[in-house]
């Protein structure tokens, strides 16, 4: 099984959590491949990191990103995101031409179980396989052209490479992007959704399993998802029941303090077996996670109202997002001159 997350020094820790969670998980793998696109990770932490994974008898390869305007050939605006963020569209200048098939996880992902199924997917005549965001805005999916189609989340993406690399996939990715201009809501998931909507593979919420799903009613999801229809019920109320990869998506992250999230101790569990058992907990949310339990205690029993509210305010939290970004960036020029 081949493995890729792509990230920069700052989520070292959690990635780490889950190679953990990846590797405690499915020790019947004769193989665990893990490759890593950096963005900059300390030579400290590659070594500590190969010495983890090696330790667990599997292998890892780090490449470094550089700078990413090497391949992509127009200017783009990542809201607030991290030029890593667009890595997963040029994974195939990092990774070895004999590698047939590849599954991408996000650094904010946690493995609950075996991946023996999801890798054993069958793929062959899709360019990826992705899990559905049922509750996307409307009018972003329209503005992609997708009132007809689901809307993918990009966190976890098992990805046909033979076919990415015969057929350019990552370069019609780009070229959609492009076409607009560099500039989309979500970045690479919305140019992966908007240039490959007849070429992905629905894989069950049980593998990018978002908090999200627990705020929201199946017939609700339904409701707001036609007409386009979402996954069968059983498949639904199964992932709910016991989901084998869990997506930290959004602000509520288990290594903010204040934090709710249902899965938060799975995160810490893996965690604390690696070399990053002891990396703080990010201050400054305790208010924040006040208002957000009252905000979904209120908005329960009125999913409609919830699911409004929510899409109205993510324009805040993105301009939000790019600002502390901007901030981090700025101190950490600050701390090397």
């Amino acid at each position: 099984m081949n493995i890729l997350y792509t990230l920069n020094d700052k989520f070292v820790p959690q990635v780490s959590a889950g190679i953990c969670s990846i590797c405690e998980n499915n020790k019947d793998f004769k193989e665990i491949n893990f490759y890593l696109i950096s963005d900059g990770i300390t030579e400290e932490n590659k070594c500590k990191l190969k010495d983890f994974i090696n330790g667990y008898g599997r292998n890892l390869t780090i490449k470094e990103l550089g700078n990413i305007k090497r391949y992509i050939d127009f200017e783009f605006d990542t809201t607030g995101w991290n030029q890593i963020v667009l890595a997963r569209l040029i994974l195939d200048f990092f990774l070895p031409e004999e590698i047939d098939k590849i599954l991408y996880l996000d650094g904010d992902t946690i493995v609950r179980g075996n991946l023996q199924e999801l890798w054993n997917t069958n793929i062959e005549k899709y360019s990826i396989g992705a899990c559905i965001e049922p509750n996307v805005d409307k009018k972003r999916k329209k503005d992609l052209g997708l009132e007809f189609k689901p809307y993918y989340n990009a966190g976890v993406l098992l990805i046909n490479l033979k076919k990415w690399r015969d057929e350019k996939i990552g370069k019609k990715v780009l070229d959609y992007y492009k076409a607009n201009k560099g500039k989309l809501f979500a970045n690479d998931q919305d140019a992966i959704n908007g240039a490959l909507s007849e070429e992905i593979y629905t894989l069950s919420p049980t593998y990018n399993f978002c908090n999200n799903l627990y705020k929201y009613p199946y017939k609700f999801l339904t409701k707001i998802m036609k007409p386009v229809e979402y996954v069968k019920e059983d498949v639904f109320y199964k992932a709910l029941e016991n989901p084998i990869i869990i997506h930290y998506l959004g602000e509520e992250r288990p290594w903010r303090i204040g934090n709710k999230h249902k899965y938060k101790d799975d995160y810490f569990k893996y965690l604390n077996k690696t070399p990053w058992k002891n990396m703080g907990i990010e201050d400054g949310w305790k208010i924040y996670f006040i208002c957000w339990n009252i905000f979904n205690f209120i908005t329960k029993p009125f999913p409609i109202i919830r699911y409004n509210i929510i899409n109205s305010l993510i324009p805040t939290f993105i301009k939000l997002r790019a600002r502390n970004i901007k901030k981090d960036i700025e101190e950490g020029e600050k701390n090397e001159s």
